[in-house]
């Protein structure tokens, strides 16, 4: 949008080769039935699109990199000479860019020599020089250098789907030098992805603070006896040739010799009798929604609609032939609004093979009648059924006393797996993918915000066709879908784990967890208590009333009037996060209050009051919705509340637990917590015979490390050493830095660095395989787990270090904590069978990090204990022995 009164015209330049990788490595290989690659050509138009209709621009172009060496290869052979070749399936999508593009009628710039980032330096200052107002559209970190107060950087995050927008101030803020100084930067630091050399022992931080005290490397070296710190002085100096040479390469020109007029720049109306077949040639159908009606009238429809049969005064009996001859039928119930928790059941679809899919609405039939005649073959063994995101319908047949036997398909788990970073798996999303059919989305069918309706405001002809299209769909997608995850091999993931995994989770979201509502009210009582005695305290340390909530009056009080350091600034004053305040632990007794004070302010809010409102009137338990297709790692994650997020590291966060309850006196809780999974995981990986040996012989780890890390007898461990194993040792499952231990532990970059590298000289084989997997992501642009569960990692070809080094540390983890997730679920579905087959009264009702709960009857305590060791510990066999640890209470609190 624009902003401001005069309206100055806007110039758009794309980096077409930044965006184009980033499409490619951030999809999943897409290609049409004659095998051509399309997949980063769909997200790149998908990005354009998007910021199309973001941006409103008067002139736009696209600029590539020529194939070549570039005048810098005559400057620095070196220049690149590690990148690796450009991947057979993304080299040839460019032609097919370009091909769409001049059919868009988007100028095209690619000029022999020079980089796409020297030719949109030079169209922005041209257009600089014109009045313009200028957009670089790129994933490129090195554009940042040309941001000003005339030129916007959009930066792409998160694959594609996300812009961040920067300009000269935003700069400023976030490295605290120019945009200018950002080549000097990369003259000091150099760019390992461009094999920039550098100045050794320069890096980012030592470089701005160097920056930040001289201005520019000239300044440096004409003040060069008053740099501090005698290696750095020396390295300068021995160096000063390659700084020099490394500012040059970073340094995008803005003088490349384009041949061009500005008006060959000016936004056009496309070609769309061209650009509608060059779709259909590749198959991207579901871009023909974007193709103005009109243009399309002489096209194939690219929108999607079905016909359906509408069951009136129970007349079921069709139906309940057609599923007696086929075996399979597909359903979806239709809520009034999202929370199918509670939410009025209105309707329900059910789609059989070869013929038109069926609505059922509520309000023209009985509910009671449809139960009773459609009971027994929801329950059958002997039908398969499938749906979409079909945990929300299984929690349906539950709220009506139907227990669902055999569901062989999700499209919505099996899209999941496929792409895990994805953010959106609805049906209309996953058949443009695999269809290249378009659907009306909800938020076009309901609207969105304070208008928003339910889907009981529709009429009975708009539910009937929306339920039956959407089926209709499922049963169109779950084919190609199921072909991809047979190629991929992951069969075994999506049906013995994935699949049953989603009615395990239903019923735990439909039986709930108990909460003694007594117990949360006196801990807010108590909380209350506290926060009020903390404010006076810290009212009297300040000697004076303010607002302990506002950053802006806190940061008066503690910078300016009782004259702490400052630790960091913001745009609009003093910084007083939480990472501040610990900086400031020790320096006067008012930041401890403070920190203490936000602990429980939040406690009460969040957890109390938020904990309050979410407890069922009529059960008085919370009904935590359980998510499968959130995170990338394939862990399970909680909303509403987020169960995995309640505190337990303070005693008061973990007071809040008491408030969970059996459903009455005749139950306890038993949980069953994992011990050091991802260790154990990290061993049966790396086989790392020292890590093995640990877990065989049951030794407590940290102080094995400690011992070995610190080269001491293990009775000489101190606690404090202790700690600080335990921290390396956790953090190399995270992949941790140096600064990211240092900052944990409290200690310099230099003995964290220390300690991982002595940790890394005695686990040997946990040193290969962090570089080893890092090297296989890079090769095949992701890591499994030990199902075979993928995660794409995108950021391991980024030419920016730091999302890079994201990437390799994602690359360390995925496989450590996307198996142990794959333990917990194959436990998980393990439990819940063998609760059921033994028909016990005793249920799994939640699973948080790597423990599960279950609500156990008292008869049933030590069937369930056994029970649950046996499954836990044995539900995937590792090289390492899995141990957990059983423990029982009358609530969450006392199980631990």
């Amino acid at each position: 949008m624009r902003s401001g009164i005069v309206s100055r015209d806007r110039l758009m330049i794309i980096d077409g080769n930044s965006l184009l990788h980033r499409a490619f490595y951030a999809l999943p290989l897409l290609k049409t039935k004659d095998g051509v690659y399309t997949n980063g050509v769909y997200g790149f138009l998908t990005m354009l699109y998007k910021i199309q209709e973001e941006y409103s621009v008067d002139y736009i172009c696209v600029a590539f990199d020529k194939k070549g060496p570039t005048f810098r290869h005559e400057t620095f052979e070196q220049y690149k000479a590690n990148r690796e070749s450009t991947p057979n399936e993304l080299a040839l999508q460019f032609p097919i860019l370009k091909e769409i593009l001049k059919a868009m009628n988007i100028h095209q710039i690619e000029l022999e020599s020079y980089e796409a980032d020297d030719i949109a330096g030079t169209l922005s200052k041209i257009g600089e020089e014109k009045g313009m107002e200028i957009m670089l559209v790129t994933g490129d970190r090195d554009y940042l250098q040309l941001s000003s107060d005339n030129t916007k950087v959009l930066l792409t995050k998160k694959g594609i789907t996300e812009l961040e927008e920067y300009d000269r101030d935003k700069i400023i803020e976030e490295y605290g030098i120019t945009p200018e100084q950002l080549i000097d930067l990369k003259g000091l630091m150099g760019d390992k992805s461009d094999n920039i050399p550098g100045v050794p022992g320069i890096g980012e931080k030592t470089g701005i603070k160097l920056l930040k005290q001289f201005g520019t490397i000239e300044n440096i070296y004409d003040n060069i006896e008053e740099v501090k710190g005698k290696k750095i002085k020396e390295s300068l100096i021995e160096h000063k040739n390659i700084a020099f040479l490394s500012k040059e390469l970073g340094e995008i020109i803005r003088n490349v010799p384009i041949q061009f007029s500005m008006e060959e720049l000016k936004v056009e109306e496309p070609n769309w009798d061209k650009l509608v077949e060059l779709y259909q040639m590749f198959e991207l159908n579901s871009l023909l929604s974007k193709i103005p009606d009109e243009k399309l009238k002489n096209q194939e429809e690219s929108s999607y609609e079905v016909k359906y049969k509408k069951i009136i005064g129970n007349n079921f009996n069709d139906i309940i032939q057609e599923i007696k001859n086929s075996h399979s039928f597909g359903f979806k119930f239709l809520f009034e609004d999202e929370h199918y928790i509670y939410s009025p059941i209105l309707g329900v679809g059910i789609k059989i093979e070869g013929n038109l899919p069926y609505y059922i609405d509520f309000s023209e039939n009985d509910i009671n009648i449809f139960v009773n005649t459609f009971k027994k073959y929801f329950e059958s063994k002997e039908i398969e059924k499938y749906g979409h995101m079909i945990k929300a319908d299984v929690v349906g047949l539950l709220r009506l006393n139907i227990y669902i036997s055999n569901i062989q398909f999700d499209t919505m788990i099996g899209g999941y797996i496929l792409n895990p970073a994805q953010s959106n798996y609805s049906i209309n999303q996953l058949s443009k993918e695999y269809l290249n059919i378009s659907y009306i989305e909800e938020e076009e069918l309901l609207g969105k915000g304070k208008n928003k309706k339910t889907y009981k405001d529709l009429t009975l002809e708009m539910r009937g066709e929306y339920v039956s299209t959407v089926l209709d769909l499922v049963y169109r997608v779950k084919e190609p879908i199921r072909e991809k995850i047979k190629e991929q091999e992951m069969e075994h993931l999506y049906y013995n784990v994935e699949l049953p995994l989603t009615e395990v989770l239903a019923e735990m979201e439909f039986n709930g967890f108990k909460v003694d509502l007594d117990i949360l009210n006196q801990l807010g009582d108590e909380f209350d208590s506290k926060i009020h005695n903390l404010t006076e305290e810290i009212y009297e340390l300040a000697g004076e009333e303010f607002n302990i909530n506002s950053p802006k009056q806190l940061g008066e009080i503690l910078f300016n009037k009782l004259k702490l350091p400052v630790i960091k600034r913001t745009k609009t004053g003093y910084s007083t996060d939480v990472e501040v305040l610990d900086k400031l632990r020790g320096q006067h007794d008012i930041i401890e209050k403070i920190l203490k004070y936000r602990q429980l302010v939040k406690l009460k809010s969040t957890y109390i009051d938020g904990l309050i409102n979410l407890v069922d009137e009529k059960t008085n338990k919370i009904h935590s919705s359980f998510n499968q297709t959130v995170t990338n790692t394939g862990r399970i994650s909680s909303t509403e509340p987020n169960l995995q997020n309640i505190p337990i590291k303070t005693e008061e966060g973990r007071k809040i637990r008491k408030a969970f309850v059996p459903q009455s006196k005749d139950y306890v809780l038993v949980d069953g917590d994992y011990s050091q999974i991802e260790l154990r995981v990290l061993a049966h990986i790396s086989k790392d015979p020292k890590l093995m040996e640990a877990f065989f012989h049951d030794e407590d780890i940290h102080t094995k490390t400690a011992s070995e890390v610190f080269g001491i007898p293990k009775d000489e461990v101190t606690p404090l050493m202790r700690n600080r194993a335990k921290a390396v040792n956790f953090g190399i499952v995270y992949g941790i830095s140096d600064y990211g231990l240092s900052r944990d532990l409290n200690i310099s970059r230099k003995e964290a660095r220390e300690y991982i590298d002595n940790y890394l000289k005695n686990y040997k084989m946990v040193d290969k395989y962090m570089k080893d997997i890092i090297e296989i992501g890079k090769k095949k642009g992701y890591v499994e787990t030990i199902l075979n569960r993928r995660r794409y990692i995108p950021e391991l070809k980024s030419r920016n270090f730091n999302v890079r080094s994201f990437g390799e540390r994602v690359a360390m983890n995925t496989p450590i904590q996307g198996s142990a997730a794959d333990i917990i679920k194959v436990a998980m579905v393990g439990v819940h069978k063998e609760l059921k087959n033994r028909n016990l009264k005793s249920k799994l009702i939640l699973q948080v990090h790597d423990e599960l709960i279950i609500e156990t009857h008292k008869d049933e305590i030590e069937e369930v204990i056994q029970l649950m060791q046996d499954i836990m510990e044995n539900s995937i066999i590792l090289d390492v022995p899995l141990k957990v640890e059983i423990s029982v209470g009358d609530n969450w609190y006392e199980t631990k």
